[in-house]
């Protein structure tokens, strides 16, 4: 136990401090995310504090998963280490200098190919591989889609890091549960500089390496049952649905659905809203406290009927989706010049 919470502890105080070195960076290099017509913040913001939150689970999380009781194979603790090395690096240049889509997304598959091929090779089937790349690289993705406003993706890493912890510890997975949590304690580290108005921005750096962490952890899990798929869907509903159906809608209607643009039920939430980060921050919170946390613990409770409990789950979040979606639509599209592209 000193051992546990002594990785949470470095986790913590090396993201604290790696941040605020960060903000200092940011600003002599000049690595500042500009106000515009495809962005939430106001005014000029430093980007690429997320660089603590690597460095700081590059140290904790291999040193968790390798020292504690019910350990890792190395070669899958490896194997995670260099994917979240390699995204992370990759996130990096892009906030310094931004790459084209296919180099960067090609890191990002083989990011996910190595750790996966690893973990398949610990006795699972190979034909889950094209469903692992899928799952890692939207993971990836999604989780960088979703970082745009202040404080949303550091709350949704400690609320879905937290719940990966006790899962894992539920499952008798120590090192697991330690290891989670210490992107949870890492996540609040940084989230006392991102809370609103932030003070700095995670960047790409950040962001795609907590999607890859979010898939890594969550495909452990569902290797040590396959059931717990249902249960993880649920706990990362928030940012699963808003970005799946979103993605969904915007090639539906025949948009450029790899440009950017403000089409997410939180970008509409925070503009109907006067642009208070932190008003749609606790509406997302609400939603995790009050209906994802709740429903994870049904269905991990009750494995034999988690499929249908998912089911039923995403229905009717989905539902709750599209009419919050019409309503923020009906308010503000003629108010404003909207940027679909």
């Amino acid at each position: 136990m000193p051992l546990a919470v002594g990785w949470l502890l470095a986790a913590f105080v090396i993201t604290l401090l790696l941040v605020r070195g960060a903000i200092v960076y940011a600003h002599r290099r000049g690595m500042l995310d500009q106000p515009g017509q495809r962005r939430s913040h106001r005014v000029p913001t430093p980007r690429g504090g997320g660089i603590g939150v690597v460095i700081a689970l590059l140290i904790c999380i291999p040193g968790a998963l390798l020292s504690l009781s019910a350990p890792w194979p190395a070669s899958v603790v490896i194997s995670l280490a260099m994917a979240f090395a390699l995204v992370a690096f990759v996130g990096w240049w892009d906030d310094h200098r931004p790459l084209p889509v296919l180099p960067r997304f090609g890191a990002q598959l083989l990011a996910v190919l190595m750790f996966s091929g690893v973990l398949l090779a610990t006795g699972l089937s190979w034909w889950w591989l094209p469903l692992l790349l899928g799952a890692g690289a939207w993971s990836i993705n999604l989780h960088n889609f979703m970082d745009g406003i202040d404080g949303l993706l550091a709350q949704q890493t400690i609320f879905v890091a937290a719940g990966l912890a006790w899962m894992s510890w539920s499952l008798a997975q120590p090192a697991l549960a330690c290891a989670t949590a210490a992107l949870a304690a890492s996540a609040f580290g940084f989230w006392l500089y991102n809370r609103p108005p932030a003070r700095i921005f995670m960047g790409d750096v950040g962001s795609g390496s907590i999607g890859l962490l979010i898939f890594a952890f969550s495909a452990m899990l569902w290797r040590l049952d396959h059931a717990m798929l249902w249960p993880l869907l649920i706990l990362s509903s928030a940012f699963l649905l808003d970005a799946t159906l979103t993605l969904v809608m915007r090639m539906f209607r025949g948009r450029r659905w790899y440009s950017p643009h403000r089409e997410h039920l939180y970008q509409w939430m925070t503009r109907h809203g006067g642009g208070r980060h932190g008003q749609t921050d606790a509406r997302y919170l609400g939603w995790n406290l009050l209906l994802a946390g709740p429903f994870t613990w049904l269905a991990f409770s009750h494995l034999n009927i988690a499929l249908p409990i998912t089911i039923a789950f995403y229905l009717c979040a989905a539902a709750l989706w599209l009419t919050l979606k019409r309503r923020y639509l009906r308010r503000n599209l003629p108010k404003e010049r909207h940027v679909a592209a």
